[in-house]
């Protein structure tokens, strides 16, 4: 019988427990190493890779430039094992002055606009680091940061930037991770390190004196922030908060009183193109009836231009209304989540991040410096070689030429001073300590061993006296500045001052593009102030198409119709006024007489403008009046009264007031007007009641207004008893009845025949 195969034993454990375990694993790879960025460089692991991926390929400012595609490869091949794709696009945004304050990469080609359209495809653009980029990298090659294995352990790649500016505000940062998410907008550099200085000269600096320096966010895009200080000051201390961003505009005089709104800079993060789009649909919908046209009259710089329907438009409430109604004003969300040590995420305040880039730049200065130090001991150790060679030159000579081993010899001869050449040139060499016997090490004789012989002159000799002087000063300013932390602190406000010369407020575009503004609040507009108000006769067909004509036309006036269609509808109004339109399902909904089409043609169907299903009837239309009330009623007989005010709708979708179910229909919709209330039915019995035995009611399906054996209600209305009873005869004369005794009872009694004479279709009208 042969041996069992060797397969691992099954490990028994709760699902639960094993799910969990593996979607931590998943979440803290994507928190640590895709979603949220170092405090240190500000950068995430694919943008450092894109970063010194370039740098490894020489890629520098003064350079030229090479193909995008061999970028994204190499990074994709040799520190980056993801989509090639998802690499470009993180290497177009660094080049995209309009979505980074600082731009890492210099691309050259299409690499996308603030239109929103994206850049061309990798084999087509070209790239480089820029300077901002260089001085993220400064120091990788002085063992400034820690190195780790690449994914396949073939290289090493650095597992922080040494950065020498506090790249996570300058630049920002976005992501979102498992459970958590980070959104930090872009800063001005110049203020950054003005507040970093600040910070080490007082570290227990308050909050409010860092927002002093730091005022807000300065987006690429520039715009104008409104949002008021105490929220920008509490938004800074806990990390988390917003900011309101307005586009720039001034009113362009075009003479004789008429002026237009042109719009320079547009939000952060805010598509032109969509903007656009935006502001049309705007104009089309009439939701800013004061709008009349938009253009983009854009070319390398934003300019859209905005018309008024009338000069005497106010300027101000125009942009009020588009900053409500469009993009115009967005709020950028702060949510300052990251890691803070490279481990560990967490939401810090400014404070807090900027001492964490200090910290780090410490630590940078410290192994930069222990780096020098150890490349000072090595060069000294070999000058002191040379020195010793000058001053026995002959016998260094006699030993390469004759001996079979001259390093071995080199290594182990007493290079004391008895030797007479040192004696002669004691005048110009400072002599080696008298009591020196030692041999040379191995360094030292490799070193000579290499000597040109052109290095053999006596400026050569002084050259070397003069380096081991300069080095051993260095080496000494060293060892104090790893010594003391006050020099340390010095040294990194010298490295930011000249940070500062190099991307400050001096140079082009290092000055604040985001400025600041109180938020002219004015309050909201009515609709009906900002339209001219005009006579118009509101036109609704059988069929539901809808039309204003202008003026107020003879309602009995012949328009023409599509075929088979005909008048159902035809009453006066104004263009400020809101029509009510009463559904058979219940619901109102509200049409601005002002977005209704003109009269030219045969109009539009009324089911475009709302949420009108294709098996509700239109019950009635009427205007609205701010404080009436309505009386509403079923076909079953059921009703009640309704404030005006309560029926209006918000949105297209309507207003549910009238509850009806199965065949039943809403079939009265009438202004209420009197004491008394008139119901008559199908089955031609009328019943007059008292008004107050209705009740008042926002939505329901209401109370029994009239008794039926058979049939439904046709009609209803209100009136006052003292006037009597009105209506049209056959014969279209007006009859009004007095004497209602008859008719008067309770509510929901079943009532008598309508008097002779009342129209056959058993309505009052």
């Amino acid at each position: 019988m042969s041996d069992p195969i060797d397969t691992p034993e099954a490990i028994a454990e709760p699902l639960s427990r094993a799910i969990g375990e593996r979607y931590l694993t998943y979440a803290l790879s994507t928190i640590m190493h895709r979603a949220l960025p170092d405090a240190r460089d500000g950068l995430k692991p694919v943008h450092r890779r894109i970063l010194f991926a370039m740098r490894e390929l020489r890629l520098s400012p003064t350079g030229g430039f090479r193909k995008s595609a061999k970028i994204s490869g190499d990074v994709m091949g040799n520190y980056h094992p993801h989509g090639d794709a998802a690499i470009y696009d993180a290497m177009a945004r660094l080049a995209q002055d309009f979505a980074v304050r600082y731009p890492l990469v210099d691309g050259q080609g299409n690499f996308g606009n603030i239109d929103g359209d994206n850049p061309a495809a990798s084999r087509y653009t070209e790239a480089r680091m820029t300077a901002a980029a260089e001085a993220l990298l400064e120091g990788l090659n002085e063992d400034a940061v820690d190195y780790r294995d690449n994914y396949d352990g073939t290289l090493r790649e650095p597992v922080v930037l040494p950065a020498a500016f506090p790249n996570l505000l300058a630049n920002g940062s976005s992501g979102i991770a498992v459970g958590m998410a980070t959104n930090i907008p872009p800063h001005n550099l110049e203020e950054l390190i003005t507040a970093c200085l600040h910070l080490i000269k007082t570290p227990n600096v308050r909050d409010e004196t860092l927002v002093d320096m730091i005022p807000g966010p300065d987006f690429p895009t520039g715009g104008v922030l409104v949002e008021p200080r105490e929220n920008v000051l509490e938004a800074y201390r806990t990390g988390r908060g917003s900011f309101r961003l307005r586009a720039r505009w001034e009113v362009e005089d075009l003479g004789r009183g008429q002026w237009q709104i042109v719009v320079t800079e547009i939000p952060y993060q805010v598509q032109k193109s969509r903007l656009i789009e935006k502001l049309a649909e705007v104009i089309q919908t009439k939701k800013v009836p004061i709008l009349a046209d938009v253009r983009d009259e854009s070319a390398d710089d934003i300019r859209i231009v905005l018309e008024p329907k009338t000069k005497n438009v106010d300027p101000d409430v125009l942009m009020s209304t588009l900053f409500r109604a469009s993009d115009l004003e967005t709020r950028f969300s702060l949510n300052m989540n990251v890691l803070i040590d490279g481990v560990t995420p967490k939401v810090c305040g400014l404070r807090e991040v900027l001492q964490a880039f200090l910290d780090h730049r410490r630590v940078v200065l410290q192994r930069r410096s222990r780096h020098r130090l150890a490349q000072i001991d090595h060069r000294l150790e070999v000058l002191e070689g040379f020195i010793v060679a000058f001053l026995n030159l002959d016998r260094v000579i006699d030993i390469i030429r004759y001996d079979d081993a001259p390093k071995r010899a080199l290594m182990f001869e007493d290079w004391g001073v008895s030797h007479a050449r040192a004696q002669d040139e004691a005048d110009y060499i400072s002599p080696l300590p008298t009591d020196r016997s030692e041999a040379l090490s191995e360094v030292q004789a490799e070193a000579i061993l290499n000597m040109r012989l052109r290095a053999l002159r006596r400026l050569e000799e002084l050259a070397l006296l003069t380096e081991r002087d300069a080095l051993m000063e260095e080496r000494a300013g060293l060892e104090d500045l790893l010594e003391n932390d006050d020099v340390q602190w010095k040294a990194i406000a010298d490295q930011l001052r000249e940070t500062r010369k190099l991307f400050g407020k001096g140079v082009e575009g290092g000055a604040r593009r985001t400025t600041f503004a109180e938020a002219l609040e004015i309050a909201e507009v009515p609709l009906e102030a900002m339209i001219e108000r005009e006579p118009i006769t509101v036109v609704c067909s059988k069929m539901a198409w809808v039309r204003s004509m202008t003026g107020h036309i003879d309602l009995a006036r012949e328009l023409k119709f599509k075929d088979g269609d005909g008048p159902r509808f035809m009453f006066h109004a104004e263009t400020t006024d809101k029509l009510l339109v009463f559904g058979s399902n219940g619901r109102f909904y509200t049409v601005l007489a002002a977005n209704l089409p003109g009269g030219r043609g045969m109009g539009e169907p009324l089911r475009l403008m709302v949420d009108l299903p294709n098996e509700v009837e239109i019950t009635d239309i009427l205007i609205y009046r701010a404080g009436g009330k309505l009386l509403v009623a079923s076909s079953a007989g059921d009703g009640f009264v309704v404030a005006q005010d309560d029926v209006v709708a918000q949105t297209r979708s309507g207003k549910q007031v009238l509850n009806v179910r199965g065949d039943v229909r809403a079939t009265v919709c009438a202004p209420v007007a009197g004491d008394h209330v008139a119901v008559v039915g199908e089955n031609r019995k009328m019943l007059v009641f008292a008004l107050d035995e209705l009740p008042e009611m926002a939505r329901g399906k209401g109370v029994r207004l009239q008794k039926y054996k058979d049939g439904g209600l046709t009609d209803a209305r209100t009136f006052t008893l003292a006037d009597g009873l009105s209506w049209l005869d056959p014969a279209g004369r007006t009859r009004t009845e007095t004497d209602l005794s008859e008719w008067t009872s309770k509510r929901a009694s079943a009532g008598r025949m309508a008097p002779r004479g009342f129209p056959r279709d058993n309505t009052f009208t």
